[in-house]
């Protein structure tokens, strides 16, 4: 297990654990759901994931970036983080 693990890089290895573990919360906040039964908790419930979402896209965007940034010139980080902000942007508004 080690071999296989070891094989990946630790950079994509952090990004895809952390979409694993959220979509770990997804489901089991879908299960929550199921078992609440109840529309006001059920919407409870669901605003805890509209925080923890973007969170989770912030951390992930973050890895990779920092990780990248000796190969990509200043201007294009400019872009890329402007790109991440009217995705946040078109999600709040």
């Amino acid at each position: 297990m080690k071999k296989i693990i070891g094989s990946f890089d630790p950079t994509v290895l952090s990004m895809a654990g952390l979409r694993l573990f959220s979509g770990v919360l997804e489901i089991s906040a879908a299960i929550i759901m199921l078992y609440l039964n109840d529309v006001k908790k059920a919407v409870v419930v669901n605003s805890m994931l509209a925080v923890l979402g973007p969170v989770i896209f912030i951390s992930t965007m973050m890895i990779g970036l920092v990780s990248m940034a000796d190969e990509i010139s200043f201007s294009k980080l400019i872009f890329i983080a402007i790109g991440v902000g009217f995705i946040l942007y078109g999600i709040y508004k």
